[in-house]
């Protein structure tokens, strides 16, 4: 995740979507809970195939009496590749900024934040020994019982998220809650804050609202990150970005697309896997 006004940026792992397989239907502790949770995010990320949607973006400044002072709007094109195990994890990530949004330029630094979508990934075997899991109470989430895990970072340990200021990163310590659907075992709310103030770095606060929804892409039912909402203050300012993905598709070479933007398929394997692919489009890609 990326923010950023003109000189800060926030940076985290990258968006998943989680098939629809029940975890907490049927559990007996929360050690097996845990465990549910984090073999289905391990299992899904390796079977994940490339993922197309659009990102609509708003991006707000907010004024010392709580009335928006500012505000931008923005629509990207969206591709994500990823892989990896405990050992190695990979992605790619690409936003580029839809035809119809070229020629708009930003007459005020705003907040840029990507990937917003992403906390899941602290399940993953790369990221989750780098934070303390529990179950929590049983919720009522959008008129449905839901189980919630609760996931608090370990200081000096890995961590998906990053402050970039000037040049430099600093890791971020988040703590937050996952909310999985009891029955179908969906995701449906994931949050998460700050452990710690960061002022001393130029940042006071943190907070990241995403919500879930599901969907079938082909013959699969898929659970994917609907809305985020990220609202940060530093000792100065304060801003709130809203990010709507919608449109999914699986990534194909079949895919109909804007013309000015091209993804091709390059090295394809015997039994048509793409073994690499490149993105390219008449405009600057944004970060």
């Amino acid at each position: 995740m990326r923010i950023s006004p003109r000189f800060l940026q926030m940076i985290s792992g990258l968006m998943l979507g989680l098939p629809a397989a029940p975890i907490f239907g049927q559990f007996q502790s929360p050690d097996d809970a845990i465990a549910k949770a984090q073999r289905q995010v391990t299992a899904y990320l390796a079977k994940l195939a490339d993922l197309l949607c659009t990102e609509s973006v708003t991006q707000e400044k907010i004024a010392t009496n709580g009335h928006v002072d500012a505000t931008e709007r923005a629509k990207y094109d969206y591709l994500i590749m990823m892989n990896g195990s405990g050992d190695e994890f990979q992605l790619t990530e690409s936003r580029i900024e839809a035809s119809s949004a070229h020629d708009k330029q930003p007459q005020l630094p705003m907040l840029i934040t990507n990937g917003v979508a992403t906390l899941l990934v602290v399940f993953h075997p790369y990221y989750r020994d780098g934070f303390r899991f529990e179950t929590g109470s049983e919720e009522m989430v959008n008129g449905r019982p839901a189980v919630s895990v609760h996931f608090t970072h370990i200081t000096g340990r890995r961590t998906p998220a990053a402050l970039a200021l000037r040049g430099r990163e600093y890791p971020l310590e988040l703590q937050g809650s996952a909310w999985f659907d009891k029955q179908s075992g969906h995701v449906v709310m994931v949050e998460a804050n700050l452990l710690r103030d960061m002022s001393d770095v130029g940042l006071r606060s943190l907070h990241i609202h995403v919500e879930y929804k599901s969907a079938i892409l082909g013959k699969t039912e898929v659970t994917f990150p609907e809305l985020a909402v990220v609202d940060v203050t530093t000792p100065r300012q304060h801003w709130r970005n809203k990010h709507v993905f919608d449109h999914y598709r699986w990534f194909s070479t079949s895919t109909g697309q804007d013309p000015a933007v091209k993804v091709h398929t390059e090295n394809t394997n015997v039994d048509g896997a793409a073994a690499s692919k490149t993105v390219s489009s008449g405009t600057k890609e944004k970060p």
